[in-house]
């Protein structure tokens, strides 16, 4: 059986869409559905069944899939091992929130560019996008808030990320040491707010799981950039949600203090996604290996 006819096959199954697939392997959709249905005749079997939207694999075709598919990756990693000792220099391409990525992630990467690892990044706020971009295979790793759903992406736990309610000490003096020892958002709300996005994304998620309400505040200062709502917050504009690697040190300095110290803190989950049968590829399997294990240290 033709190794090519099935590498396409294994992509339409992971995909789920004729399109997606043959954007993946830089074929044409028609020479994807020829191939498809080259395999079909082969087989006698149908190997999927067409829909509006993307296909849905047969009985015969989640079998073949099963059975095909690591034979496939295994393959994928022979021919890769081989690339990494010709050329030694690989790139990987990572997706993921600004902050996030410049922060944490490429400076647990960093390592690898000794190992003739090069490094490119793309900062995308929107986990939709950033899926959407590793699915169309624009990224080969893509760190999300979102675990991804379907066969043609598969995710890693990566770490949880505590939020702070935090502001500039003259903030906390003005509300009171009673206001911070008892959870009052009516208080707080008296306060501006510096976010991310008019619609208080941060704030909200806070509001809703210490207070279990709605903040009825709106934004004083919109920034779009973590960092930036940071030293809005240390210069006194307001009060903000911010993730706590992040205002640690200010923290510490006391250029910011944290408002409120609930028992069950909020947290985000932060997932490592990658292309179902990518990580096959030594230079990929090295990078997701790296972050994992940095992540058990934050």
């Amino acid at each position: 059986m033709d190794l090519a006819l099935l590498r396409t096959f294994v992509t339409v199954h992971r995909a789920g869409s004729f399109t997606r697939a043959a954007a993946l392997l830089g074929l044409s959709q028609p020479a994807v559905t020829s191939q498809i249905r080259t395999l079909e005749r082969q087989l006698g079997r149908p190997l999927f069944l067409r829909r509006a939207r993307g296909v849905t694999p047969t009985s015969i075709g989640d079998e073949l899939a099963h059975r095909a598919a690591p034979h496939l990756d295994a393959l994928i990693e022979i021919a890769g091992t081989g690339l990494d000792e010709e050329s030694g220099v690989r790139t990987l391409h990572l997706a993921g929130p600004p902050e996030f990525t410049s922060v944490r992630a490429l400076p647990a990467l960093t390592p690898l560019v000794s190992q003739g690892l090069a490094l490119r990044s793309a900062f995308v706020p929107n986990a939709e996008e950033t899926l959407e971009g590793l699915a169309a295979g624009h990224h080969d790793l893509a760190i999300t808030t979102a675990r991804p759903r379907g066969g043609l992406l598969t995710s890693t736990a990566l770490c949880d990320e505590e939020h702070v309610l935090v502001a500039a000490p003259r903030w906390a003096g003005r509300l009171g040491p009673g206001t911070l020892r008892h959870k009052d958002p009516v208080v707080l709300e008296q306060l501006p707010v510096v976010e991310v996005h008019e619609s208080l994304p941060l704030v909200s998620r806070y509001w809703a799981a210490v207070f279990e309400s709605r903040p009825a505040a709106s934004a004083a200062v919109v920034a779009p950039d973590l960092r930036a709502v940071l030293e809005c917050a240390v210069a006194g504009a307001g009060l903000a949600v911010l993730p706590r690697y992040l205002c640690e040190r200010a923290l510490e300095r006391g250029e910011v203090v944290a408002l409120l110290d609930p028992p069950v803190p909020p947290l985000r989950t932060y997932f490592l996604a990658v292309r179902t049968g990518t990580l096959a590829l030594p230079h990929l399997a090295r990078a997701h290996e790296s972050l994992v294990r940095a992540a058990s240290a934050w």
